[in-house]
């Protein structure tokens, strides 16, 4: 997709296929509309009414209109103009992306940039509207044998109107928003592969490509043997049930010309279960084919580097993605089993289906030789999430309130927010064990909280958070598919909290 900005005095002077102008709730005209009308001599009040109420996302096409140049002029609800504001815009945008996709023009144009709103910030606004424009042309066509074409987006360029004041701020504003969108598509595609596809070694085959394409990104992948000889036995003890072999894999992304700071990287560490079978406590099989998705922490991870890489973000960051299946067998792990992780505490495993935390606990160990400002895990950690929380907000633990406030701060900002949840020392009690140093479930009771109470244990020696995406990371039901979160809530933590220097 080719992004560009358009300075222009007059909207009727615009040439495109789709022009995008914004029309409040009640009919209400914005400045661009009322532009547009005065030239096409009263054809947008015309078109005003039952018909086209200004509603948020309601769209309307103009065709031809006469002292226009645009094609087509798309009039797109805005709502309320008292409840105009980034959030509208950014629905609004995704309305006429979508249009646009459906109608298969190859290129459009959006005024929507220039009606104000309240707390305005036209740069976020900018890089929202890129997201929303590769939100609505990502399309998964890997394992149809004839991808249907109707479907095939054919939009290639996108621009929005601005001023000649802000348009260098904007241009930069809509690559940033580019490469999130594609950071975000990364991780859907990686999400929806079937699991005999995205296997951990798939995995691992696309984190070393991303190291060849981008050179500000290093990529090393460890085996079996190399995590065996780490101690890595509670990472290990989910992978010996599958024919699949583990991998580790280690991103390190670090921007060129990095002042040397005594502030250590932020560590992001993503649960790379490629398929959950549940183990021996197995899942009902009714909704199993969606375990696939069960690697989206890994994926979220991927699309992080992928997307700050390609808007050279200036800091350190580190990527950790213990990668396996969960599958019964001979070899795999039983209820009532004790595995030795790498900090040394042991782990008698109540249940096989609570394996997540059985790799991420390895990996948070092992991201203490980096002396981390921060380590935050990903995890598609449990059914207890989606019932707290539903598909609106992602689950956020953490013992660090700083951390905590700056994450939930990053996905309000970048519309893909968090809640914050407790990690009190109270709930602890449920992970009692009369055989081990720790039980892996702590019984029906605040299952979310407890996960993160069994991770909060391999966490002491720096500032962690969690963020519990079950519910978040996948759609399910007739569009069931992944829907990239939350890369869009990662990528506006590390732009606002730098790390290149104290």
């Amino acid at each position: 997709m080719e992004f560009s900005t358009q300075v222009s005095t007059s909207l009727h002077q615009v040439r495109s296929s789709a022009l995008a102008v914004g029309v409040f709730a009640d009919s209400e005209m914005t400045a661009g509309a009322e532009t547009l009308d005065r030239a096409s001599e009263g054809a947008i009040k015309r078109a005003l009414g039952q018909e086209f109420t200004g509603a948020t996302g309601q769209s309307l096409i103009l065709r031809d209109l006469s002292g226009v140049r645009a094609s087509r002029i798309i009039l797109i609800g805005l709502g309320k103009q008292s409840e105009f504001s980034v959030v509208a815009h950014k629905k609004a945008e995704l309305a006429f992306a979508r249009l646009c996709v459906q109608l298969q023009v190859t290129e459009a144009c959006s005024s929507l940039l220039s009606v104000a709103c309240e707390n305005d910030d036209v740069e976020l606004r900018a890089r929202l509207s890129a997201q929303a424009v590769c939100e609505a042309t990502y399309t998964y066509t890997h394992t149809l044998s004839k991808p249907d074409s109707a479907r095939q987006p054919k939009l290639k360029k996108f621009s929005v109107t601005t001023t000649k004041a802000l348009q260098s701020r904007i241009q930069k504003s809509l690559e940033q928003g580019q490469a999130l969108g594609d950071g975000v598509s990364l991780a859907r595609e990686l999400g929806n592969l079937p699991g005999n596809i995205c296997t951990p070694t798939y995995l691992a085959d696309q984190a070393r490509e991303m190291g060849k394409t981008f050179k500000t990104i290093k990529t090393t992948v460890l085996d079996q043997k190399q995590l065996e000889s780490l101690g890595m036995g509670s990472f290990l003890s989910v992978a010996q049930g599958s024919s699949q072999p583990p991998k580790f894999i280690i991103l390190h992304y670090k921007s060129k010309g990095l002042p040397r700071s005594s502030r250590g990287p932020v560590v992001l560490v993503g649960k790379g279960i490629t398929f959950d079978t549940g183990g021996i406590s197995i899942k009902p099989a009714a909704t199993m084919d969606e375990m696939k998705y069960d690697m989206c922490g890994a994926a979220s991870v991927l699309g992080t580097f992928r997307a700050i890489a390609q808007m050279g973000w200036e800091g350190e960051l580190v990527g950790l993605i213990p990668t396996c299946e969960n599958m019964p067998s001979g070899n795999a792990n039983k209820p009532g089993d004790v595995v030795t992780s790498m900090s040394g505490q042991t782990i008698e495993i109540l249940n096989t289906d609570a394996e997540g935390r059985l790799i991420l606990c390895d990996a948070l160990t092992y991201a203490e030789r980096y002396k981390p400002s921060a380590v935050i895990d990903i995890a598609t950690l449990t059914g207890a999430c989606v019932v707290a929380l539903g598909s609106v907000n992602t689950g956020l633990f953490s013992t660090d309130d700083e951390l905590a406030e700056a994450l939930r701060s990053a996905g309000s900002k970048a519309m893909d927010p968090a809640w914050r949840m407790p990690v009190e020392e109270g709930y602890q009690e449920q992970l009692k064990s009369n055989f081990a140093d720790i039980a892996n479930i702590g019984g029906p009771k605040a299952g979310a909280v407890t996960a993160a109470c069994f991770l909060s244990r391999f966490t002491k020696n720096y500032r962690w958070a969690h963020l519990d995406i079950a519910g978040t990371a996948w759609a399910s039901g007739p569009s069931k598919g992944a829907t990239g979160r939350p890369v869009p809530l990662l990528v506006q933590y590390l732009m606002t909290s730098a790390t290149t220097q104290d």
